[in-house]
Order: C-alpha cells, then sequence, then structure tokens
C-alpha cells in the first residue's frame, strides 16, 4: 500500500473511531453526585472518593451535590425526577431500601423509580457494649436482656434508621427486652455511651472502630457473614450464636430509571475501575467496610431482598413516619 493510502486508511479509521465515540453522546456535559447527607459523613467521604477519580475514566467533571433532609427522601425526590441521561447520579445508603416501608406517601417508588448501576461497599453493623455494662459474650447479653430486673437500654442513631431496624429484628429473634434510645446520629450516641448513660447499640462499625479498638467500647459480635479482619477476635453473630442474622450500611451509586442499558453499563465499568483502585480498597477496608463489587443486574436483585428485609424490620419495630 502506498503511503498515501495508508494515511488516508488512518485517517478514515480515526473518524470512524471519533463518530462511534461521539456517536453515544455520553457524557456530554458535567455529571451532578447527588448525596443525600452533609458532607463529613461516610457517605459523603465515599461518594468523593469515587467523584474524585472517575472524571478520568469518563472525561466529564463530576461535581458534588450534597441534598440532606427528610431521611434522604428530598435527594431521592429530586434524582426521580432527573433527567434518565446518565448526568444525574445518586450515590444512597441502605436507607434508600427503607423508606419505601418507613414512610406512609413518598412522591417516588425507591426500587421502580431507579436504575441501580454499582454497590460499592458494605460497612457492617456491629453490637456494642458501654464500659459500664459489663457482658461477656451474645449469650450472656440476651440472658441479660431476657431476665433482668430491668430493661436493657439500646441506643441507635435515629428511630428507623438501619442501625434501630436491626436491633427491632434481633429483639424479635431473641425475645429480648429493650428499651429504645434515639439520638440525632452516631456522634451524641457515642458520647453517651462512653459516658454509662446508654448500656448498647447497635450501630455502623465505621462509627465506633477507633473506640473499639482502643478497648473504650466491647463488641459483642457483628451482624456479617464473616469476620472483620480490623476487628478479628469479634465473633459473627452466627458464631456467637445468632444464625443468619446479617445486617449492614450499604453504599451504592443509582440513578433515575429509564437510563439507557448502554450508559448504564459505561458507568459500571468506570466505577468499578476506580473502586478497585488499591488505596480505594484500603480506604473502605480501614473503615471496617467491606467490597461489594455488584453490576446493574445483581445490584437490582440486592435491591429487591433489602427491600423485603427492611420491609419485615419495619413492621417489627412500629416505626412510621408520616
Amino acid at each position: 500500500m502506498s503511503f498515501g493510502r495508508t494515511v488516508l486508511a488512518a485517517s478514515l479509521s480515526i473518524m470512524t473511531l471519533s463518530n462511534t465515540s461521539y456517536a453515544s453522546g455520553y457524557p456530554s456535559k458535567p455529571i451532578e453526585m447527588v448525596i443525600p447527607y452533609a458532607p463529613g459523613g461516610a457517605t459523603d467521604v465515599i461518594a468523593r472518593m469515587v467523584i474524585n477519580r472517575l472524571p478520568d475514566e469518563l472525561g466529564q467533571p463530576v461535581v458534588a451535590v450534597n441534598r440532606p433532609g427528610a431521611g434522604t427522601t428530598l435527594a431521592a425526590s429530586a434524582v426521580a425526577r432527573a433527567e434518565p441521561d446518565g448526568h444525574t447520579l445518586y450515590t444512597t445508603t441502605a436507607a434508600h431500601t427503607i423508606s419505601a416501608s418507613l414512610y406512609r406517601t413518598l412522591s417516588y417508588d425507591p426500587v421502580k423509580d431507579f436504575a441501580p448501576i454499582h454497590l460499592v461497599a458494605k460497612i457492617p453493623i456491629v453490637l456494642v457494649a458501654s464500659p459500664s455494662f459489663k457482658v461477656e459474650s451474645l449469650a450472656d447479653y440476651v440472658d441479660k436482656a431476657r431476665n433482668g430486673t430491668t430493661a436493657v437500654t439500646v441506643g441507635s442513631p435515629g428511630n428507623g434508621s438501619p442501625q434501630h431496624l436491626a436491633q427491632a429484628l434481633f429483639q424479635s429473634r431473641t425475645g429480648s427486652n429493650f428499651v429504645h434510645v434515639p439520638y440525632r446520629g452516631d456522634a451524641p450516641l457515642i458520647t453517651d455511651m462512653l459516658a454509662g448513660q446508654v448500656q448498647s447499640a447497635f450501630i455502623t462499625l465505621s462509627a465506633v472502630l477507633p473506640h473499639i479498638q482502643s478497648g473504650q467500647l466491647h463488641a459483642i459480635a457483628v451482624a456479617n457473614p464473616t469476620r472483620i479482619n480490623l476487628i478479628e477476635n469479634v465473633p459473627t453473630m452466627s458464631e456467637a450464636g445468632l444464625k443468619d442474622f446479617n445486617a449492614a450500611t450499604w453504599f451504592g451509586i443509582l440513578g433515575p430509571a429509564g437510563i439507557s442499558a448502554n450508559v448504564q453499563q459505561t458507568l459500571h465499568e468506570a466505577i468499578k475501575n476506580v473502586t478497585s483502585e488499591t488505596s480505594f480498597v484500603e480506604r473502605i477496608e480501614s473503615m471496617g467496610g467491606q467490597m461489594a463489587g455488584l453490576d446493574p443486574a445483581q445490584f437490582t436483585e440486592y435491591v429487591k431482598s433489602e427491600t423485603a428485609q427492611w420491609a419485615q424490620a419495619v413492621e417489627t419495630s412500629g416505626a412510621r413516619v408520616d
């Protein structure tokens, strides 16, 4: 082939690649990542870890938009109404699958109005006791909760939270006698636990990990199928005697329903690349979490199973929001 023909062939090839790239048209503008909590919490931290690297994968800026309020429903409502073109994404937690049962009225359907893209990670819930509440094991804890002269106080970061609902399921499974003490977040709950004002709590591991490691709080059991390396001496609920009791706060990325399958897969692959990096994995594990990496189809099934589990927990707890 002559030099001229070679150049022409190369030029046509490049044009074909460019046309293919532009034909998909995605992404064609900056992407908004809506976060349903204020800056600084675990969800915000994980979302921004993705945001920082996602532009390298997609070739467009990704902007964090914090929209806290109404137990994540304010942000979820905005995302559900957004154009399903892949330029509005949503980093959320297990609270999303709780909403369907917790709220009497919602302007959206937490399952039907969203397209799961990638389940990033899970951080399990752990049962901890304050220093003044002496328990040796899960069996000892249940015995005190069943047979003690007074009910055991159990704190949570709020009514209807995954931690509160995990406590309700545990109470139902074990016949324990609890007094639920709701707080406005993890920080005030932990402060009162350290002071001995609340005896125990079901709480996300990342929130109490430093206090467990320092010995300030006693971890009784973790609601996870496997032990967590950073607290490898703490048994799972199954190992401690309560079979198949698992509960976690998960962190996943969704979009509005109606996103094309091609865009959904493009986003999944890009996020998978970001979250597979060693530094990302190490950061999640340092928080007591475990990588999930579920693709859109797997994440969709996970959302359905989570919705069913939390519906049972909401019914058991009696928690409702008008």
